[in-house]
């Protein structure tokens, strides 16, 4: 891991602005127009609607998809704090994805420590050769930051993404990366279906661990493309895949019963589409002319023989975790 050091001014990176430059609502361009207030904000050449940037985090959510998206983030957050989600400093998000330092929720982070490992080693340095060590990068849902934090120490260039803007588990826990970077990572509430980015200008879109909450597949890959320069890089990781439609079905039935009598929520104000399956990977490749490279991390022998244990004792099929690349052809 390579040594970082701290900077206690490092500050939010305006050039942001310069990326930020479609209007989430009608499509228009978006320019920087200084406010009444403190904050700068963008304003869209056509239906004028503001782009705000507020405690370092720049606003691309409009009212209507704010209100589309609310029961979701309110059921969301509160699940989430109730799984012990977040830490109490910064020590807890400089670990992460390594370690849990809170050790409520150290299983899945293994997990996702290995999915970052695989990436780190075989799929970031394919990106920086072809686009260069400071390549630009989109992390949509991004949650807290950790891998724009990680990916930012191996010199890259990430934007982070996601609805949720909370200082425990949303964008506004990144703050604790801040000081420990030289340029702060932009942070951008939107949803993956508008992105406030102008056409081909990110070499890498990552979604990790995030796939899986899209309403539609096809229109949340098909905006990641439209944000990708010609030969850039999709990458889809840690998002439960099920060899077939029943299974994932019964998944959702499962999880949705055990959240109610938990949380006294179902949880599913949101369409969410929740798993993957190869048909409907195949799916996409017809509708949007990609072609999927299925990547297998190891993580671990107990994770493997998950299957065959379910196989055994007449239970449903477990998810499993891939990771899946495809190229912008040109």
């Amino acid at each position: 891991m390579p040594s970082v050091m701290e900077h206690p001014s490092a500050s939010c990176d305006r050039t942001a602005a310069d990326l930020i430059s479609r209007c989430p609502r009608c499509n228009g361009s978006l320019k920087v127009r200084q406010s009444q207030r403190e904050e700068n904000d963008l304003i869209c050449n056509g239906c004028r609607h503001s782009v705000v940037l507020r405690e370092g985090i720049w606003i691309a959510l409009t009212e209507d998809r704010t209100a589309h998206y609310s029961q979701f983030i309110t059921d969301y957050e509160m699940i989430r704090a109730a799984e012990g989600r977040g830490g109490q400093n910064a020590d807890y998000y400089l670990a992460l994805p390594h370690k849990d330092l809170s050790g409520k929720n150290q299983a899945q982070w293994t997990i996702r420590a290995r999915t970052y490992s695989y990436l780190a080693k075989q799929i970031l340095p394919k990106v920086q050769a072809e686009a260069g060590a400071n390549a630009r990068v989109l992390d949509v849902g991004a949650g807290n930051g950790w891998m724009c934090y990680r990916f930012s120490q191996m010199g890259l260039r990430p934007v982070a993404v996601d609805l949720l803007v909370n200082d425990q588990d949303g964008l506004g826990a990144a703050k604790h990366y801040q000081a420990h970077l030289q340029k702060m990572f932009p942070r951008v509430q939107a949803e993956s279906t508008r992105l406030p980015f102008a056409s081909a200008q990110f070499d890498a879109v990552f979604f990790n661990a995030s796939f899986h909450y899209a309403e539609s597949y096809e229109a949340s890959l098909q905006e990641a493309l439209r944000c990708l320069r010609n030969g850039g890089t999709i990458v889809v990781a840690d998002s439960p895949w099920y060899s077939n439609e029943s299974s994932g079905e019964q998944m959702i039935a499962e999880r949705q019963a055990a959240f109610f009598k938990r949380f006294g929520t179902s949880s599913n104000s949101l369409r969410s589409l929740e798993f993957l399956t190869d048909e409907r990977l195949r799916d996409l490749e017809e509708k949007l002319g990609v072609r999927w490279e299925r990547h297998n991390p190891f993580y671990g022998f107990r994770w493997a023989m998950r299957p065959w244990i379910a196989r055994w004792n007449r239970r449903r099929e477990p998810s499993r975790f891939q990771i899946y690349t495809a190229r912008k052809s040109a």
